[in-house]
């Protein structure tokens, strides 16, 4: 969410983001918050002008009654009476006017950062860097679900029996991977100095509309009828919430926290073959990384978290690579934001499995998360968030770059330890 003074004082810069991120059904927001402001600014002047008045009528009043004069005195209750029930008409359209405000400004997009690429849409999005050498086997490599059968490592009919599509059973080999890539993760992160987090996996409303936009909230996450929670569609809705309304001492910053949940999320519509199977699901598990920063550092952080992915994923012998997000393809609270694709042997090209964003101010003023400086004075924190690996999807990837010609997994060292010391799946 932007600084309303900024919209108020920079009009045509808003409407240009808007332009750029290609939402020009949104650009009569602006004028429309503008004047809105005017308005409520206004009204509050004339409110508390009215509060003056009234506050000297009274102390008026209690100077005649002194002096006995009680006619003087109830004519001026009158006044007071009057200017009253004014001021309540007042306080009722200042209440209204700042309710039409926050609607319209949670919904004007964030601000992008210049170096962002402007595109309409994912297809524009611009490849940065490749890490590894991408592989194409001499060999024919099944899709996943049918890597995963042959060791009887998943059952998708008993899901849909039990939970419908979207759903699936991990069994034996292919489960325990599922744990030990997860579990490995986790070490990963406390090792690169992030400290370790099980956050809760529902979160209320406020915490919703604080952490992402309308139309992220719409199409993802899953109410909990008769009350007020939602399952999580990531831990960093969470991680993020877990700072909401506090006031941070400038010198404990950076928080810099990794976190393990099963994640949520609808995920509607019709998708194609490849997207099948365990790619697109309703539940998965994720291991996550947030950063709560102050605003000069928040793009060195940046920085640092896609770093993290890369390595993660390289150290499990799986090729990616990076791309940067344009500004179609960003959600509104974004300024900046990079996806992180894994090689596909099978499809011979890459696919995504993480995405690394910067939000600026955006979440911490929707939250209120406050930085207080040492002479006292505060701002808000910058908020960041990014995927270490979120399996099963990322299953399909380490199976692909795994495979062997005689269809056994090779385990990468990285990651024997988490299985029990097995180097191989047969």
């Amino acid at each position: 969410m932007l600084d309303l003074k900024f919209i108020r004082e920079n009009p045509e810069i808003v409407k240009q983001n808007i332009r750029n991120k290609f939402q020009e059904e949104k650009l009569p927001l602006v004028d429309e918050v503008v004047e809105l402001d005017a308005k409520n600014r206004a009204t509050k002047q004339e409110a508390d002008a009215l509060r003056a008045e009234r506050n000297m009528i009274s102390k008026q009043i209690g100077t005649l009654m002194a002096k006995g004069q009680r006619q003087e005195a109830e004519e001026m209750k009158k006044k007071v009476t009057e200017k009253s029930e004014h001021l309540a008409k007042l306080e009722e359209e200042e209440k209204k006017l700042s309710e039409q405000i926050q609607k319209i400004m949670m919904v004007i997009p964030n601000i992008i950062d210049k170096s962002v690429p402007i595109g309409k849409n994912d297809t524009e999005n611009v490849e940065i860097e490749k890490f590894g050498e991408p592989v194409v086997p001499d060999f024919e490599i099944p899709y996943h679900t049918e890597i995963m059968e042959r060791f009887h490592g998943i059952d998708l009919d008993s899901a849909r029996k039990v939970a419908g599509n979207g759903f699936y059973y991990l069994m034996g080999d292919i489960a325990r991977l599922h744990s030990a890539v997860i579990s490995y993760a986790r070490d990963f992160m406390i090792n690169r100095g992030f400290t370790y987090c099980v956050p809760p996996f529902m979160i209320r409303s406020d915490v919703v509309t604080g952490v992402m936009s309308f139309a992220e909230m719409e199409s993802m996450m899953y109410k909990i009828e008769g009350e007020d929670l939602f399952l999580i569609g990531t831990s960093e809705h969470s991680m993020i919430g877990k700072f909401i309304d506090t006031i941070q001492k400038e010198e404990d910053l950076p928080f810099t926290l990794t976190s393990y949940s099963p994640c949520f999320r609808k995920e509607k519509g019709a998708h194609g073959l490849e997207e099948r199977g365990v790619y697109r699901i309703h539940q998965f598990e994720k291991q996550e990384m947030i950063v709560v920063c102050k605003p000069q550092d928040s793009m060195q952080w940046f920085e640092k978290l896609w770093k993290n992915t890369v390595d993660f994923f390289r150290s499990l012998d799986i090729p990616v690579r990076t791309l940067e997000c344009c500004s179609g393809d960003l959600a509104d609270l974004k300024v900046k934001s990079l996806d992180v694709e894994a090689w596909s042997p099978r499809q011979k090209k890459y696919f995504e499995v993480g995405s690394c964003s910067n939000l600026g101010d955006a979440q911490a003023r929707r939250l209120k998360i406050r930085i207080q400086k040492e002479d006292g004075s505060k701002y808000f924190a910058h908020t960041l968030n990014n995927t270490v690996t979120a399996p099963p999807r990322m299953l399909i990837a380490f199976l692909e770059n795994n495979l062997r010609a005689d269809g056994s997994i090779a385990i990468p060292e990285s990651l024997r330890s988490y299985m029990g010391g097995m180097d191989v799946i047969r």
